[in-house]
């Protein structure tokens, strides 16, 4: 039976999950900024019509806007919330120009901007920090104890008692490891490296594929090898280990985003697996509903993709400023003023397009489209 978590919930989770990583991802640029002594215009959550907000006494405007599907921190000497470089900020006093933005030396300019997505890592550490010390990591050995009959790994002739060492070239030093590098490479040819009887050696595998549907009715592939572990092994983890420990798993979600991201720019996934806002939100609803440690753990696998995002080199984002500064670094002077031009409204229009198409692939995971298609009907 299809369990849904209502609508209701499913909006007050999205408000919940988005509204705190837009404002510290927003609040890293404005904390940055105000170190170097940059004056901060507007702080918004959302974009267009503000709906309340208030002046503090340094002249910032803190407000909320109609559309919450993102925010900005304008600064002085910025046009727009993109930050595009304001011509007027040459005319202010000296006092006041020596506030701007575009007034700072290219390394603040480049922290600044860098600041947003490092605080959504930031925010994704500090979670599994917490989850490292209130529920310890998972330090399963790799040696096989079972082999599924007809499997991956039944047909490359693994056996209980062998030790996987590494799975493509990357080494793997727990379960959980080879985990997280199966299930997203359904029908792929690896390498495995194993430990047989003391000797090392390896097999050719081609990864399985396994349709999964969860409780919500969500479906879709998964890799699967076909191993169990011997015994599972849960390890305590001290307030001195778990930076460590959660430091390696912002990175692996990192390598994941990445390689997802690869994957589908070499179209070994589909176009058809990217979601925006809607699926994002029918996601924090399903995950609410399972209670607050998964919800939490969705929050910190969200920011972690913001973050990286952002840091693409597309102009609109963070990443296209800071490709920016590079060429400028390079150069020693900036970009003009109409290629900076061009290129925001070819980002801005990218955005757009990519905007749309996961939008139209979100609508089809709610099954909107087989709807549609049945109130046509046939032909």
């Amino acid at each position: 039976m299809i369990q849904t978590p209502g609508l209701l919930l499913t909006l007050g989770a999205f408000a919940l999950m988005l509204g705190p990583l837009v404002f510290f991802h927003e609040l890293g640029h404005y904390l940055a900024g105000r170190w170097f002594g940059i004056k901060a215009d507007v702080f918004s959550i959302g974009f267009g019509r503000e709906l309340a907000g208030w002046t503090d006494r340094r002249g910032t405007r803190w407000k909320l806007s109609a559309l919450p599907l993102g925010g900005y921190v304008k600064f002085a000497g910025d046009m727009n919330p993109a930050s595009q470089p304001d011509p007027a900020w040459l005319e202010l006093p000296p006092a006041e120009r020596a506030r701007t933005f575009q007034a700072k030396p290219l390394w603040q300019r480049a922290i600044v901007v860098a600041a947003g997505p490092i605080a959504n890592f930031l925010l994704a550490f500090l979670i599994l920090l917490g989850f490292a010390m209130a529920f310890g990591q998972d330090r399963t050995p790799t040696l096989i104890g079972s082999v599924m009959k007809g499997s991956a790994a039944a047909k490359a002739g693994l056996k209980p008692g062998d030790r996987i060492t590494a799975l493509g070239g990357r080494p793997v030093d727990t379960f959980e490891d080879m985990i997280f590098y199966i299930q997203g490479r359904a029908g792929e040819a690896v390498t495995v490296d194993i430990v047989r009887a003391g000797a090392a050696t390896a097999v050719q595998a081609t990864i399985g594929r396994e349709h999964v549907k969860d409780r919500f009715g969500n479906e879709g592939d998964i890799g699967l090898l076909g191993v169990g572990p011997v015994a599972p092994v849960l390890q305590r983890v001290g307030i001195i280990e778990a930076p460590g420990v959660a430091a390696r798993k912002v990175g692996d979600l990192v390598r994941m985003t990445a390689e997802n991201l690869t994957q589908l720019i070499s179209g070994q996934r589909s176009i058809k697996e990217m979601g925006g806002a809607i699926r994002i939100a029918k996601i924090s609803g399903e995950q609410m509903s399972l209670g607050w440690v998964n919800f939490v753990g969705l929050v910190a696998l969200i920011s972690i993709n913001l973050g990286f995002i952002n840091l693409l080199p597309v102009p609109m984002l963070d990443g296209g400023h800071l490709f920016f500064y590079a060429i400028e670094a390079v150069r020693r002077r900036p970009v003009t003023p109409q290629i900076q031009e061009w290129a925001f409204r070819g980002g801005l229009a990218a955005i757009l397009a990519l905007t749309l198409v996961v939008t139209f692939n979100d609508l089809g995971a709610i099954g909107l489209w087989k709807q549609v298609s049945g109130l046509l009907g046939p032909g």
